[in-house]
């Protein structure tokens, strides 16, 4: 495999960053679930379409009909991810949401070895739980055992394993397609999903404020275009085991954001879950970076 132009663990830090502003536009916003998810994927399509049309319209002839499937799968997984987790933020604080839909290597590490064979040493295993520990120590005080609060903390646990899906599969088409056209053509297939839920659910698509759609706007370019898309290219270079274990970083940045933009507190067991995470993370990369090199001295 050729080497990337750019760093992709760089990248990758800046899509975690760019995602953790997605709750707090999320909260600010008074639409319905359906119809923020809808806007934030129908404006990067529309952002995204002088770019496709530019460079990726000879690249649809070679896509297989396996790949046509997967990419609609990708997709489908991709919308219902947004609305549940979307819809968690009503019933549940940004710590709880967040963390829950940000465990994915629980998800991940079973996915990548059933569907890609991916081994993964016991010191990785080891670090991805303590940084998921971490991930549970961020939200203690949050999680409620009882009420509305635990109907959002299993929808945010339900989105977590859809987006799970959503990066397995990109893991394996993102290496036949191009970024531009993998992911024009997967936010398309969520855009059309969400439509219909909108039309179905009889959500109104207009007569919001400006406020609303300024949210939608910035959903549609910084955790969309920015952070999913640096996702779906780091993936070509990185497992999705590795993303996962990145994206645990999401809360820390949504904590932090929550308490200047929406005046949410950040406890002491956020800033020591915080750390922990961040060291699990470290121990989970520094292993992944260890592990490749052996394997390519032993190719070489």
């Amino acid at each position: 495999m050729e080497k990337p132009k750019y760093n992709p663990y760089f990248l990758l830090a800046i899509g975690v960053f760019s995602v953790s502003t997605s709750a707090i536009f999320v909260k600010l916003s008074t639409a319905p679930s359906g119809v923020i998810a809808f806007y934030r994927l129908f404006f990067s399509v529309v952002v995204m379409l002088p770019i496709f049309v530019w460079k990726c319209r000879p690249e649809l002839k070679r896509i297989t009909k396996r790949d046509w499937l997967l990419m609609a799968a990708a997709g489908i997984f991709l919308a219902f991810h947004f609305i549940l987790w979307f819809e968690s933020l009503r019933y549940t604080s940004v710590a709880s949401s967040t963390v829950l839909v940000t465990i994915q290597p629980l998800f991940a590490f079973v996915g990548a070895f059933l569907f890609f064979k991916e081994s993964i040493s016991m010191k990785g295993i080891i670090s991805g739980l303590i940084a998921i520990a971490g991930s549970f120590i961020i939200s203690w005080g949050d999680f409620k055992i009882s009420g509305m609060a635990l109907f959002g903390d299993v929808l945010a646990l339900i989105a977590c394993g859809l987006i799970t899906a959503y990066l397995l599969i990109g893991q394996d088409v993102r290496r036949r397609i191009t970024l531009v056209a993998y992911t024009f053509l997967v936010y398309s297939a969520s855009s059309i999903v969400l439509f219909l839920y909108v039309l179905i659910r009889k959500q109104p698509l207009l007569h919001y404020p400006v406020s609303d759609w300024m949210y939608f706007l910035l959903l549609a370019l910084i955790p969309t275009l920015l952070g999913h898309t640096l996702f779906n290219w780091s993936v070509r270079w990185i497992s999705a085991t590795t993303i996962s274990m990145a994206i645990l970083l999401e809360p820390i940045g949504a904590a932090i954001l929550a308490y200047f933009v929406l005046d949410e507190t950040v406890a002491i067991t956020q800033a020591i879950g915080g750390i922990i995470v961040i060291a699990g993370l470290c121990l989970f990369l520094i292993d992944e970076r260890s592990v490749k090199t052996k394997a390519g001295k032993i190719r070489s």
